[in-house]
């Protein structure tokens, strides 16, 4: 089916009567008689019910209509938006994060961009699994990351953006709260809450509380613990050969 199929049906189901939408469209009546039995050919149903009065919709012709507008309101829209674009970019850049952290760095990055490069868009994506294997297959152009995970990687260009370490979220009320800096002995005989994409680093932290036998590691997502939500407190935790 053609889009001037689907703006004929429209036209007619509005008109009800095939000399009126034919004048509308701008062609003949014979014309909008034949696309509109090609369509019904091709779906497999009759949107009309002809009668010497004009055309009446079906009750599947009416659902289609229904359908059909919708479509053809998103198609109009889409082609609005693509020839403001053309008109006022000349390409765009695809960046996927998986992490929130990088939402707080690409507003002020775009508006920086945009100085330099202002007839090119930034196209931000959200992509919390399999980000590497779309930015590989070249469907994103740039990528937030671990650096461990991109160690390995040698060809492509990687920038080092910001450091991060390891906070330990606990109740305002427990007594580690106090602390101003927490180290291993002060978990003792504790349940650790982790996540479950730890970098290397937190990983032989684990390992190491789990060889000491005092201490317990619940993997959880991390979208079900946010500090905010959950009167926490958060405090910076040194560990023995985790470089801070």
């Amino acid at each position: 089916m053609t889009t001037k199929q689907l703006t004929y049906a429209a036209e007619l189901a509005r008109t009800q009567n095939f000399n009126r939408a034919a004048e509308n469209l701008f062609i003949s009546q014979p014309t909008l008689t034949y696309q509109i039995k090609l369509l019904e050919d091709e779906i497999g149903f009759e949107i009309f019910a002809r009668s010497g009065k004009g055309a009446a919709l079906t009750p599947a012709g009416e659902q289609f209509i229904v359908t059909i507008r919708s479509v053809l309101t998103e198609l109009n829209k889409a082609i609005e938006n693509g020839q403001n674009f053309s008109s006022k970019y000349k390409g765009n850049i695809n960046i996927c994060m998986p992490v929130r952290s990088a939402l707080y760095y690409l507003p002020q990055i775009i508006m920086e961009f945009a100085k330099v490069y202002p007839d090119i868009s930034v196209t931000p994506y959200f992509i919390y699994s399999g980000y590497l294997e779309r930015f590989f297959a070249g469907e994103m152009d740039v990528t937030f990351s671990l650096e461990h995970q991109m160690k390995r990687i040698h060809d492509v260009k990687k920038h080092h953006l910001f450091d991060s370490g390891i906070y330990l979220i606990c109740k305002k009320n427990d007594m580690l709260s106090r602390k101003r800096l927490i180290r291993e002995s002060d978990l003792s005989g504790r349940t650790l809450m982790v996540g479950n994409t730890s970098p290397p680093e937190l990983k032989a932290v684990q390992q190491r509380l789990i060889a000491g036998g005092q201490y317990q590691l619940f993997q959880q997502p991390r979208s079900q613990y946010h500090a905010d939500k959950c009167g926490v407190r958060a405090w910076h935790l040194s560990v023995t050969g985790f470089p801070q």
